[in-house]
């Protein structure tokens, strides 16, 4: 997502979710090493501990997400997030081990997803990566007439990162969030955690990874054209949309359209046609999909054919 300059506002909601992911991390990667060695009980034990602490995780995020961020799905998701990781760690303890396998990824997708979260050096040339590049797309596509790529007007930050768009006097800027690296790092853990050919892991990783990346520039694109050109400044939309996320700044309703409702709504079909597109390679990823809604739902859930089950391995009973 690409959000206004005139918004900034610190993402990182507490000093201590950045020290806790780090411990969260550690305890799913001990979890994942007791299993590979052998040691079963134990492996359930600190998986379950890491779900617990997952849970706590996600639930000092909820008001950042639905206060300081203002996004009603991703808030919904994060409130649901919290008592599903609770029942996961439960059924680990009750003895669900087929569930050690959604943990193993959720090991891998922290350790992609952590450096860049942590570390100011790595978040600023990703930052500044997709910011470049978003630029050239909007150049490209013959936009950037009159459109001004300039440093970010935060005072602590010296990043290019920001679109000044002097016709309409709007600004925006492209942070952490705008990089899709939170997409990038689920379908790599997700497809590095299950049992599969290593030449097809990686030729799924290398697409899935290609197609967010750009994917993502263009939502850049059009989240930051959107609010700087604003496209949604109608009459019309202006008294819901300020009302639904508590804006006192009219001028805003275009990025939280474009953003908050079109680019994140959207986000969520295209990542869920993504994972289908990608279980074709790697039919593995099914069985994470089937464990995951079994749970939840209380009953089994069968998504691969006889077909993929044969080219994957054996169906599950």
């Amino acid at each position: 997502m690409v959000h206004p300059a005139q918004s900034l506002t610190d993402i990182s909601v507490l000093p201590y979710t950045d020290v806790l992911a780090w411990i969260v991390m550690a305890v799913f990667v001990a979890g994942v090493i007791a299993d590979r060695r052998g040691n079963r009980p134990l492996a359930r034990r600190l998986t379950a501990a890491a779900w617990g602490l997952f849970a706590l995780f996600w639930f000092l995020l909820i008001h950042h997400f639905a206060f300081i961020h203002r996004s009603a799905i991703q808030t919904l998701l994060v409130v649901i997030a919290v008592p599903s990781c609770l029942y996961v760690g439960w059924r680990l303890l009750g003895g669900r081990d087929s569930l050690l396998t959604l943990s193993r990824a959720i090991a891998f997708m922290t350790i992609l997803y952590l450096p860049f979260e942590t570390s100011e050096v790595a978040r600023g040339l990703l930052i500044e990566a997709v910011a470049f590049q978003t630029a050239t797309a909007i150049d490209i596509l013959g936009l950037g007439d009159g459109i001004e790529f300039i440093e970010d007007p935060a005072q602590e930050s010296t990043l290019m990162n920001t679109f000044w768009f002097p016709e309409t006097g709007r600004a925006s800027r492209v942070v952490f969030e705008c990089t899709g690296i939170g997409a990038m790092a689920i379908f790599g853990g997700l497809i590095a955690a299950v049992d599969a050919p290593k030449r097809k892991k990686l030729l799924a990783a290398t697409v899935s990874i290609a197609i967010i990346w750009v994917l993502n520039i263009g939502r850049n694109v059009f989240i930051a054209l959107a609010n700087g050109y604003q496209w949604f400044a109608v009459s019309w939309l202006e008294g819901p949309v300020m009302f639904l996320f508590g804006l006192s700044d009219a001028s805003r309703v275009s990025f939280f359209v474009a953003d908050r409702i079109l680019a994140q709504g959207l986000a969520v079909f295209a990542l869920v046609g993504l994972a289908w597109f990608v279980s074709r390679w790697v039919p593995e990823l099914l069985d994470i999909g089937e464990e995951l809604l079994s749970v939840l739902l209380g009953r089994e859930i069968a998504l691969r054919t006889p077909e993929t089950a044969a080219d994957g391995g054996k169906p599950k009973p």
